[in-house]
């Protein structure tokens, strides 16, 4: 099984083709024959975050080179010998999914009308969530490809897409070849990125249930957010990591940080009231130097850590899960990485422990065809969903207990 994926949830522009063989319902290797990515991140850092309208510009400005690229490695470029014409129908109806991509509509036709049609099975897009106007660069992208090739579209869960790729393993024998965990369930999900901090049961394939969720800011927003106070470049989130890494492990701050909701009771989070206390201790210091930036730096970040650890953990005892698995952009964060890998080895260890590479964990094409494969159920028309849920939550919202009152 052959797929073409796209990732436009956010500010990068992902493209891979991967392959699986299909001779279990879920293959044990995944063979990348592309993954491609181009980055806005530069772009967005004069707002200090990712602006919607610059982003989805720049996803389709980008994603029909990005995809060339991608059928280059993949070495399905083969040209036609005369280019392809459209019929009056074909043309129609990719009008009809491009009309709000007249620039896409005219590259499609200037660029892939000349080539043969791809052996591909399927085409996987991320459906959500993220930014409507940049996700919808990728479906309609996805559905004009469909519609021009005769290939399914399946829609992807963006957080969905996160938990696979923490599944893969790097094959000793090929850099493109990755070998693909089977999941033993009950299995238990940390999604932290910068629109989300979840945690996730999953009791058995595709379900899902929500144990834990932020109240407020996500943990990725809350690292841009400090990294601004702090004076420090966007994305925030490494730059405030870098800065930690300068301070001895023994040396703290004389009033630390908040541990927000450590012992809630409950498995949500809260990160809004962490960030104000940054900035309380910040005013507190006469004289605010580099070293001063680096120990709050280094005290917000062990904060964070400490809670997304302690809760994980206590969930991970109560359902008594088999698996441990971390998902989303701040999974790249080293003082989280190594702090879960001590303290599971050291509290459950015949609990398994999956990170994505570090290389894989922020957003990419890889992540979407990998769960594309888990999924491999196609849908006629799909919408942009800014805030697709991957589980329904176990204990009722604050929004669903004001209702009641």
């Amino acid at each position: 099984m052959r797929i073409l994926a796209i990732e436009t949830s956010c500010d990068e522009t992902g493209i891979a083709i991967v392959e699986a063989s299909r001779t279990s319902p879920i293959p044990k290797t995944i063979k990348v024959l592309s993954n491609t990515l181009i980055s806005q991140a530069s772009l967005h850092a004069v707002f200090g975050g990712v602006f919607p309208a610059l982003a989805r510009r720049e996803h389709a400005k980008n994603i029909i080179p990005l995809l060339l690229h991608a059928l280059t490695e993949a070495g399905y470029t083969k040209q036609l010998k005369t280019s392809r014409i459209l019929t009056e129908k074909e043309e129609r109806a990719l009008a009809k999914i491009l009309h709000k991509e007249l620039e896409l509509f005219e590259l499609f036709k200037s660029t892939l009308l000349s080539l043969k049609v791809p052996p591909l099975d399927a085409i996987a897009v991320t459906a959500g969530p993220g930014l409507e106007p940049a996700l919808w660069v990728g479906i309609n992208t996805a559905e004009a490809l469909g519609a021009l090739w005769g290939i399914p579209v399946i829609p992807v869960n963006h957080m969905e897409g996160h938990i696979a790729t923490a599944l893969l393993k790097p094959s000793p024998l090929s850099t493109t070849l990755y070998q693909l965990s089977t999941i033993q369930f009950p299995a238990l999900a940390l999604l932290i990125s910068g629109g989300h901090t979840e945690l996730v049961l999953m009791p058995s394939v595709g379900k899902y249930k929500m144990l834990g969720q932020t109240r407020d800011d996500a943990v990725g927003e809350a690292f841009d957010k400090v990294a601004r106070m702090l004076g420090l470049a966007y994305p925030g989130g490494p730059e405030v990591s870098k800065l930690a890494e300068k301070v001895p492990p023994t040396e703290k701050l004389t009033i630390p940080l908040p541990r927000p909701m450590l012992k809630s009771g409950d498995f949500d989070f809260s990160f809004s009231g962490l960030k104000t206390s940054v900035l309380y201790a910040i005013k507190k210091f006469e004289n605010f130097t580099d070293h001063d930036r680096a120990l709050v730096a280094k005290d917000f970040e062990d904060s964070v850590t400490e809670v997304l650890l302690a809760k994980t953990l206590t969930a991970a005892k109560k359902y008594k899960v088999k698996e441990i698995i971390l998902g989303g952009g701040v999974t790249a964060n080293k003082k989280i990485r190594s702090s879960f890998h001590e303290a599971v080895a050291r509290e459950l260890p015949a609990t398994k422990l999956f990170i994505p590479h570090i290389l894989l964990s922020g957003d990419n094409g890889l992540m979407i065809g990998v769960a594309g494969v888990l999924r491999s159920k196609s849908k006629k028309h799909i919408v942009a969903n800014g805030t697709l849920k991957l589980a329904k939550s176990v204990s009722p919202t604050l929004a669903e207990l004001r209702k009641k009152k």
